[in-house]
């Protein structure tokens, strides 16, 4: 029988060249960005336009279609690659910018450094900086991420080219079930899916817990607002999801396994099974993988969007056709887990670490990072932020430097207030935290979780009081409603602040907030209910002054709540031009052209109408 090792570099050495046909080195690259945010910006309209172009040209390019490369910002993205120049990138690409570049720079020789972003290469390009130089990428460790943005995501060969699948091969000929897993436990990898738990012992359960058959199970039913990590992940390079199962599934003893992926996510699943039929096709799925003793079948099952279920407990009822609700723990899916079998559940983003710590080693995985947090990890950087994208940072690095370093600060003239971490369960950080490091231990100091990864900024004009509302509402109708301090306190916590936030709090309410919070926290059954009051607890414990204020002032000090908001116009600003009585349309607004215009607060209706129409900045709310 022909050696894995062998086999595996007949394959990659076939991709190369299946590559290399197809994309000439003499030939014009055009890489256009096809992730979910390039395709919602109009990437699909300025592909049709770019297809147009150079058939109108008579130009023979080679157009590939990538992954988000994390610039959601600056989508859509078009990259041209000219034989001899570096690849450069283009953001905000409409129809008729990406015509221009056609005629300037692929039929001409005017890279247009007025349109690009940057050469995604390691030196400057006429006048054109490199990525490298970019604040956006010059805190990021792109590992997770390499290939994103680089690879067409529906084509096996462009994965194996870049070393694709080098690690399952690896795994299979020179290294042992055990060794894996003590590989995986050296290098310190912790679950990214939101509690850390340490990756390589919870394989070590499942392969060590008595009964066949095993299951591996990949949790990718994300569903934080604001996170987009997994899917992106997955979008932009599906087969090293794949490969990290593999991986997984050889060293637990597990023949067979499940994607549980939302059904929200349409594009996702759609390349997900072309790589998956791919993987079978080209030998790294399905019988005897690389000509091995291993075999593993994959499947996917999507998930009908339930929150709850990116609980294990809840996921594995769902993949066995029952209602998606957790259960008590022990016993522990590694224990007893689909139909009763030993089964390890892992996140998408620890799959992806899989490939990297067995082909390139532990010490190499733990270079970068803390010794209680090593790695990278992806977070979705959104809200009230200037540069919103996926990002991948080392473990330890500060706030500020995601904040204001990648992400580019808050709009101007606005100043920050508060990032959650952790999506709607994870906790709100003031300015004041700015410099603590991002990593497990200290985000749960300080109230709050690393979690997926969802990253959400807000400036000073979000009001804390309904920023904690928002959330809890979104836990609170996403709670199963099996364990009561879950599906009670959670609603009786929203009911409070529901009457704060309309002027009706009363003193008791912050104590009692607390109270309720505590008792969510230590009776709830699973995660969900666990984590809920995260929002609410420290809200109280960094912005109280807020709290204080809607209760005792009847005041939202940033005019959010519109139950307490006062609107007024400044007697210094105001210029009697009556626009903003024309437009209210309550007639709450009275004066003489010319002189002071006054707001009647028994007829206002608070539909910020006149703060937006004016246009000297004469109306606030207070």
């Amino acid at each position: 029988m022909q050696p894995i090792t062998e086999r595996y570099e007949q394959i990659h050495q076939r991709a190369k060249e299946s590559i290399a046909a197809g994309r000439p080195q003499d030939k014009i690259q055009i890489l256009v960005g096809l992730g979910t945010c390039g395709i919602a910006a109009g990437g699909r309209t300025t592909l049709a336009a770019l297809h147009e172009k150079l058939a109108l040209e008579g130009i023979e390019a080679d157009v590939v279609h990538v992954g988000c490369i994390g610039m959601c910002f600056k989508e859509p993205l078009i990259d041209i690659v000219k034989p001899g120049r570096p690849r450069i990138s283009y953001g905000g690409v409409t129809p008729d910018i990406v015509r221009q570049l056609v005629d300037d720079y692929v039929l001409g020789d005017n890279p247009r450094p007025d349109l690009a972003v940057a050469t995604i290469s390691d030196t400057p390009f006429s006048g054109i900086p490199s990525w490298n130089d970019m604040p956006f990428f010059r805190y990021q460790s792109r590992r997770i991420l390499r290939n994103c943005g680089f690879v067409d995501p529906e084509r096996i060969d462009d994965y194996i080219a870049r070393g694709g699948y080098r690690a399952l091969a690896r795994a299979l000929a020179e290294m042992t079930p055990e060794e894996i897993i003590q590989e995986v436990k050296k290098s310190g990898l912790r679950g990214r899916g939101g509690a850390g738990f340490p990756t390589g012992f919870k394989w070590e359960f499942t392969r060590t817990a008595p009964g066949t058959p095993k299951y591996v199970v990949c949790n990718f039913d994300e569903g934080d607002p604001g996170a987009f990590m997994n899917r992106s992940e997955v979008e932009g390079d599906p087969h090293r999801l794949l490969e990290g199962m593999a991986i997984a599934a050889y060293s637990v003893g597990a023949g067979e396994g499940f994607v549980y992926v939302r059904a929200e996510y349409p594009l996702a699943i759609e390349r997900l099974r072309k790589a998956l039929d791919q993987a079978e096709e080209w030998g790294f799925l399905g019988r005897n993988i690389l000509g091995s003793d291993f075999s593993f079948d994959l499947h996917i099952k999507e998930g009908a969007g339930a929150f709850v279920c990116g609980e294990e407990t809840a996921l594995m009822a769902s993949i066995e056709g029952r209602r998606g609700m957790p259960r008590s723990r022990p016993p522990f899916p590694a224990q007893s887990g689909l139909w009763g079998q030993p089964t390890l559940i892992n996140n998408v983003g620890t799959l992806f670490n899989i490939s990297g710590i067995i082909d390139k080693g532990a010490e190499w995985f733990a270079q970068i990072g803390t010794e209680k947090s090593p790695g990278t990890k992806v977070f979705s950087l959104v809200g009230q932020i200037r540069n919103s994208g996926l990002v991948e940072v080392p473990f330890g690095i500060p706030l500020r430097d995601i904040i204001f370093g990648i992400g580019n600060g808050v709009p101007e003239g606005r100043s920050f207030k508060a990032v959650q971490t952790g999506g709607p369960s994870g906790g709100c950080l003031p300015a004041s935290l700015l410099d603590l490091p991002v990593d497990y231990e200290s985000l749960a100091q300080a109230g709050s979780i690393v979690g997926s990864g969802g990253m959400v900024v807000v400036d000073d004009s979000a009001c804390m009081v309904d920023f904690a509302r928002f959330f809890l509402g979104f836990t609170q109708s996403e709670s199963c409603g099996k364990c009561v301090p879950c599906r009670l306190g959670t609603r009786r916590m929203l009911e409070i602040l529901e009457r704060i936030t309309h002027g009706q709090g009363r003193e008791e309410d912050i104590d009692l907030l607390l109270e309720l919070a505590e008792t969510v926290k230590a009776g709830s059954m699973c995660g969900l209910g666990q984590t809920s009051p995260n929002p609410v607890i420290t809200t109280l414990k960094y912005f109280r002054d807020e709290y204080e204020a809607h209760i005792r002032e009847r005041r939202c000090p940033a005019g959010v709540c519109k139950s307490l908001a006062v609107y007024e116009i400044l007697p210094e600003k105001c210029t009697g031009c009556t626009l903003c009585a024309r437009r209210c349309p309550a007639g709450a607004i009275t004066g003489e052209r010319k002189q002071l215009h006054v707001i009647d607060p028994a007829l206002c209706t608070r539909c910020d109408t006149c703060r937006q129409v004016c246009r000297f900045d004469a109306i606030v709310v207070g």
